[in-house]
């Protein structure tokens, strides 16, 4: 039986700027007002922000300002005390992950999440688990369908592989692989789930330079391939400002600043929060 969604088709607050070709489209991300409380704590309050359905954008701050409660609260891990969250236009209240998940939303974790036991191209297959079309009689008694969906999934998952350079790795198991390659194996993984939106929580950490520097490419090639949104949190701010078109600042919860990555790193605000404020003389 088919899924149904409430949809909540709102105006949009604040119009996409950062993409040409994305102007005038429902954004693939809408957050409004978005807010969480544990106990007496507001961790996120008052988050605003749209994202274009090809737009790559940046959510930065210092560490513990919220960044990856706000991931959670997106990919339904978290459910939100206030706002709301639209993907393409429908509300996601009350959502499960998984439900978010099937609407366009996937996600990589600051922690790697593989399975280590199974291969890369088992890995990337699991995240297929959607789009694989065979019926539960047809698999447990390995009928003909099931043989043709097997073949499908694994020629699509090697496609991906092979997308980011990591078809020679098919076969290794996922714990085995360096660290980088676990990283980008994460990213393929998500793909595999046909994303309208990826959201990477600090894809370049414990990268080398050279592994960052190809991680940028990768994210470029990542959007123009497959025509997707990406959102990302990372500290290595070279990368953030030569891949995003938009960044939002984020402190304490609360969205400090918006705008281009030029706006950004000029603004006093960003400045103080990550440096701190300047004693006067």
């Amino acid at each position: 039986m088919a899924e149904k969604y409430s949809r909540e088709m709102v105006e949009v607050i604040s119009k996409n700027l950062h993409r040409q070709q994305d102007l005038g489209k429902v954004p693939v991300l809408d957050v409004r007002n978005l807010g969480i409380d544990f106990g007496g704590l507001t961790a996120v309050d008052g988050f605003n922000m749209t994202i274009g359905p090809t737009e790559i954008s940046g959510l930065i701050g210092p560490n513990g300002a919220g960044k990856t409660t706000i991931f959670n609260l997106l990919t339904s891990v978290y459910q939100p005390t206030r706002g709301s969250i639209l993907v393409n236009g429908i509300n996601t209240k009350g959502m499960t992950t998984a439900k978010v998940n099937r609407l366009g939303v996937a996600r990589t974790f600051q922690n790697i999440r593989l399975f280590t036991d199974m291969t890369a191209l088992e890995n990337v297959k699991v995240g297929m688990h959607n789009s694989i079309k065979c019926g539960f009689i047809s698999s447990l008694l390995r009928l003909p369908p099931y043989f043709k969906a097997e073949k499908e999934a694994n020629k699509r998952a090697m496609e991906l592989l092979d997308f980011m350079g990591l078809a020679d790795v098919a076969d290794t198991k996922a714990g085995s692989l360096p660290y980088g390659v676990q990283r980008r194996l994460e990213i393929v993984r998500a793909l595999a789930t046909n994303p309208s939106i990826i959201l990477l929580d600090e894809p370049a950490a414990g990268m080398n330079p050279t592994e960052t520097e190809e991680l940028m490419h990768q994210i470029r090639r990542i959007r123009d391939t497959f025509q997707i949104a990406i959102f990302l949190i990372e500290h290595d701010m070279n990368l953030v400002m030569n891949v995003c078109e938009g960044i939002v600042v984020v402190n304490y919860g609360r969205i400090i600043a918006k705008g281009t990555p030029e706006q950004i790193k000029n603004d006093p605000a960003v400045i103080e929060a990550y440096l701190g404020k300047k004693e006067e003389e």
